[in-house]
């Protein structure tokens, strides 16, 4: 497990975007957090990092967002949905073959889709402003510079 304490939103963004570097279409990320532990403006780093010009938002409402920069990518949000039985329908398996980055929160229920590489993010409060974010790199062989991704 991989650790890095942020001190605000900016660096989270930050370490995000240095994690990005790294990334390549088909990456999939399951951000794993409480609401407002930095998981959405974790987001906006890869985002800013990829080139997307758009405002980056948490597609709470609408469960995926889609942006296009120098490579797709797909914000997921799970919140809202109650149970397995309604993810059938909502095209997620599809962006998890597809040729964009897919960032997804609240993660859990959808556990037994994603593939075995997937970047497991969690997201902790240490206080106000400052967060813990520490990655799971066990799975990531062969991606030598997301092994230490505040340094990539």
């Amino acid at each position: 497990m991989r650790e890095v304490i942020t001190n605000s939103p900016e660096e989270t963004k930050q370490f995000a975007a240095g994690l990005a570097k790294g990334l390549k279409p088909g990456s999939v990320l399951a951000l794993h957090g409480d609401l407002g532990s930095g998981k959405t403006c974790f987001v906006q780093g890869l985002a800013e990092a990829l080139g997307v010009k758009e405002i980056v938002s948490s597609p709470t409402f609408t469960i995926v967002n889609e942006y296009h920069g120098r490579a797709k990518l797909y914000h997921v949000d799970l919140y809202r949905i109650n149970s397995g039985a309604e993810l059938p329908g909502l095209g997620i398996e599809e962006l998890l073959e597809g040729d964009g980055i897919t960032a997804i929160e609240w993660p859990d229920i959808f556990a037994g889709f994603l593939p075995d590489d997937t970047i497991h993010v969690y997201f902790e409060f240490v206080d106000e402003l400052r967060r813990r974010i520490s990655i799971d790199v066990s799975r990531l062989r062969g991606r030598s510079n997301l092994e230490k991704p505040g340094e990539a």
